[in-house]
């Protein structure tokens, strides 16, 4: 069922109040693609009664004080994006559209959401329960960190939201041991996943250069930087404090990585697959169509592209659903009534590092110095391919559907690092799971500019095409490629991307379209290399654009 929006539907289902109200900026779309139906779902399996205000309207009451106060907290999200990143182009122009937003004009979420709303729920409700901050808004801001939007180092989103507890990562866990703490008045400072503000710093845990030192010293804040993203492995993490201002921000170890089960659990909660009748009504979802049939088969991501926000907040480390747990859910897909019979896509942050993962690593936790595949793939990490193709291949085989899609990217170095089955893998994708073209991210052809973004060189793309290229006209096929790429990352100059241009136009025939300018996320190394100057890996100086006019120059020197 969806929970409750409203009064009258807390009454339908008995309910006086409840025990934990959910605020997001997205509007409410019961599936497992977004954050506030998960964590509801996961809350109401566990008894607690919850409810939704999605998208508040914060120039009044009347939205956020619909449901009343909640018994145990609020938990406040920005919704699936940064609001930032959402509401914004990487060259400063508000965006117009919001696939998350019903009639999909970009008009009801704010900037700096989460700020915002923890702001409108203090505004109507003096002395309140605890103000809980989650989803990616939180979760990339819970450190002092570096806003591309105000150039300038701002302070842990818990401080300028003047909220009580901020759970980060993908937070199941968390939440659930949380709410029950909440609930029985025990102590939650050791919650794993959890950053609290405390007057003292806690015993053991590493400090971090403070607030004030790493907003003037920028060799302070890249120190920083490296202590916090050093320490996100469950199995090897420290716990951190950080002075900001006269109280410290206390942030846990990571929780720990969730099981098969656990996972299985999550995905195989009754969601309805649709938007609330609510939002429903105010117009057509965008996201919907392609979230409604597609399905998740793992999380977390080891690629740790440095401009990639994933291994900050789903982790580094794959967790894959079992095939039992998929299955169903394509089965419940298939039984849809406005179903056709094509699931549009199977996959995750990267589709093919479904049931791949590095044995060590999950005993052990992921290595201080070395990434599993820049600047190439770990002798630990075992590539096998042949789990998907299986899993591909009796997802085709359900009543109902006529054709499965891989439309998530894919790693091709992965595949063509797969000697055993990473050709089968691709065969099986051209044959039956794309149509008309495959999408892959090189995000560019200069060694010195991928070297900047930790991805793959250009020999491991033209290797691809060439493999692609061949199994389809194996298969008397007429299917093509289409690349993402990156303009203005650090390391990047005009001459790069003149270089780029030439590139795709000798070695890939084509005119690139998907190009997008770097927008550098709060948490990540690309976002470091942006505000310092510097490459973090080497101290070495780095060339980075920062004038707007020259950064679309770079966009425009290429399409």
């Amino acid at each position: 069922m969806f929970l409750p929006t409203n009064k009258t539907e807390m009454q339908a289902l008995g309910w006086d109040k409840l025990d934990i109200i959910l605020v997001s900026g997205d509007t409410y779309i019961d599936s497992p693609y977004l954050g506030i139906a998960v964590i509801g779902n996961l809350l109401a399996s566990a008894g607690y009664r919850i409810g939704v205000i999605a998208q508040p309207d914060i120039n009044g009451s009347v939205d956020i004080t619909r449901l009343g106060e909640p018994g145990l907290f609020w938990g406040i999200s920005a919704g699936s994006i940064d609001s930032m990143v959402a509401n914004f182009t990487a060259s400063g122009k508000r965006r117009r559209k919001d696939d998350l937003t019903p009639g999909g004009e970009n008009t009801k979420r704010p900037d700096r959401a989460t700020i915002v709303y923890a702001n409108l729920i203090r505004r109507y409700f003096k002395n309140t329960r605890p103000l809980v901050l989650g989803g990616i808004e939180a979760s990339l801001r819970r450190i002092a960190h570096y806003d591309y939007w105000d150039d300038k180092i701002r302070k842990a989103i818990l401080f300028d939201a003047k909220a009580d507890i901020l759970v980060y990562g993908m937070a199941e866990k968390s939440i659930l041991e949380l709410a029950a703490k909440i609930k029985n008045n025990e102590d939650i400072s050791e919650i794993r996943g959890l950053c609290y503000i405390a007057k003292a710093p806690k015993a053991g845990y590493l400090l971090l250069p403070s607030y004030a030192e790493v907003s003037a010293d920028k060799q302070k804040f890249s120190e920083m930087f490296n202590l916090f993203y050093q320490n996100n492995d469950p199995l090897t993490a420290k716990g951190l404090c950080q002075l900001q201002d006269t109280r410290y921000l206390v942030h846990n170890p990571p929780s720990q990585n969730m099981s098969e089960q656990e996972l299985d659990h999550v995905f195989d909660l009754d969601y309805q697959r649709d938007a609330h009748p609510y939002y429903k009504k105010q117009g057509l979802v965008k996201a919907l169509e392609t979230i409604k049939f597609s399905l998740t088969t793992h999380r977390g991501c080891y690629g740790e592209c440095n401009f990639c926000s994933i291994s900050v907040h789903q982790g580094r480390t794959v967790i894959s659903r079992s095939e039992r747990s998929i299955l169903q859910e394509a089965m419940a897909i298939a039984k849809l009534p406005d179903f056709k019979g094509y699931i549009l896509d199977v996959g995750g942050p990267t589709a093919n590092m479904y049931g791949i993962e590095c044995e060590k690593k999950l005993k052990s936790g992921s290595c201080a110095n070395k990434r599993c595949l820049y600047p190439e793939k770990c002798r630990q990490l075992l590539l096998d391919h042949r789990p998907q193709i299986k899993l591909l291949q009796k997802m085709s085989q359900v009543p109902g559907i006529k054709k499965v899609f891989v439309a998530s990217g894919i790693r091709y170095d992965m595949v063509l690092d797969d000697y055993e089955s990473g050709i089968d893998y691709l065969q099986e994708i051209v044959r039956y799971h794309i149509s008309g073209q495959m999408k892959i991210a090189p995000e560019h052809s200069e060694d010195k500019v991928l070297a900047a973004m930790g991805k793959p060189g250009a020999d491991y793309l033209k290797k691809f095409r060439a493999e692609f290229n061949r199994l389809n006209k194996e298969a008397g096929r007429k299917q093509f490629l289409t690349y993402y790429l990156i303009a203005a990352h650090p390391g990047c100059e005009l001459e790069d991307m003149r270089a780029l241009k030439k590139f795709a136009s000798r070695e890939l025939k084509v005119v690139p379209e998907q190009v997008q300018i770097f927008t550098p996320l709060p948490s990540t190394y690309s976002a470091l290399m942006y505000y310092t100057g510097q490459d973090p890996f080497t101290g070495r100086d780095i060339f980075v654009e920062k004038e707007p006019g020259k950064r679309e120059r770079q966009k425009k020197a290429l399409v």
